[in-house]
C-alpha cells in the first residue's frame, strides 16, 4: 500500500476522532458532565460514543445575570437590545431613510382610514370581490 493511501485511510478517520474527543473534552464540564469518561467514550468508541455524548448532555442553563443584553429597560427599545454603540441613533425607515418616533408604523397618509379600508377589503381585491 502506498504511504499516502495509507496515511489517508488512517489518518483522516483518527482526526476526525481525535476533534470529537477534544469537543467533548472542552464541552462536557460545561454542561456539569465527567470530563474523562465521555472524552474516553467518545475516543474509544468511534462515532456512537460521540453521538452518544450529544443526546445525553443536559440543556445549558439560561443566565440572564451573564447576558450582556439582557439587562433592564434602560437598554431596550421597543422590546429589541440596542448595542451600546448604536444607542441615541434614530431608526430607519424605508431606503435608509430617517424615521421620526412620532410617525406611525405605516406611515399611512392622514386620509387613509385604517379601519375602514380593513373591515372592507378582508385582504382581497375589488376584482376578486366583482367576480363573486
Amino acid at each position: 500500500m502506498q504511504p499516502l493511501v495509507a496515511a489517508i485511510l488512517i489518518g483522516v478517520p483518527l482526526a476526525w476522532l481525535v476533534g470529537f474527543a477534544a469537543y467533548v473534552y472542552v464541552d462536557a464540564p460545561k454542561r456539569g458532565m465527567n470530563r474523562r469518561k465521555w472524552t474516553a467514550i467518545a475516543f474509544f468508541v468511534p462515532l456512537f460514543g460521540f453521538f452518544a455524548y450529544i443526546f445525553e448532555r443536559d440543556e445549558r442553563d439560561y443566565d440572564p445575570e451573564e447576558d450582556p443584553y439582557a439587562g433592564g429597560t434602560e437598554s431596550r427599545e421597543a422590546g429589541f437590545a440596542v448595542h451600546e454603540s448604536r444607542r441615541g441613533e434614530k431608526p430607519l425607515g424605508p431606503a435608509g431613510t430617517e424615521v421620526d418616533s412620532d410617525d406611525d408604523e405605516w406611515n399611512d397618509p392622514a386620509s387613509v382610514d385604517v379601519d375602514e379600508v380593513a373591515g372592507e377589503g378582508n385582504g382581497r381585491d375589488s376584482a376578486s370581490r366583482d367576480r363573486r
